[in-house]
């Protein structure tokens, strides 16, 4: 039978000591990784660029679809991966869901990464 994974908790940024601080623990190491994993996707990179470069209110999926030139179902798919690595927001305006990149996340992980990263 296949090891399970632990459950992490990835809605919050990700928040442990930098990697170059020294040997990061197990925990720290899947948190960070399973991030990375979420990003490791040309389409998902496409979708972070389109929504980080989106006015505040956020884009929906219909939108994107078309900017990615991907269907609104496989661009749902990519967002929900997204979200459930603590990257995206989604919510309802109306009838209407409307996407938003957690910009704090992603500052993050690029500081647990480099600390010096964004100086």
């Amino acid at each position: 039978m296949p090891k399970a994974l632990p459950v992490i908790d990835m809605s919050a940024p990700v928040c442990c000591a930098p990697v170059a601080a020294g040997p990061v623990d197990d925990v720290a190491a899947l948190e960070v990784a399973l991030r990375l994993k979420a990003l490791a996707d040309p389409a998902r990179v496409k979708l972070m660029s389109l929504l980080l470069a989106s006015p505040d209110s956020g884009e929906n999926g219909g939108d994107l679809a078309a900017a990615v030139g991907l269907t609104e179902s496989t661009v749902s798919h990519h967002l929900g991966q997204l979200r459930k690595a603590g990257l995206v927001e989604s919510g309802r305006v109306g009838m209407t869901v409307v996407h938003r990149a957690k910009r704090d996340a992603l500052a993050a992980l690029c500081v647990v990464l480099d600390p010096n990263c964004c100086r």
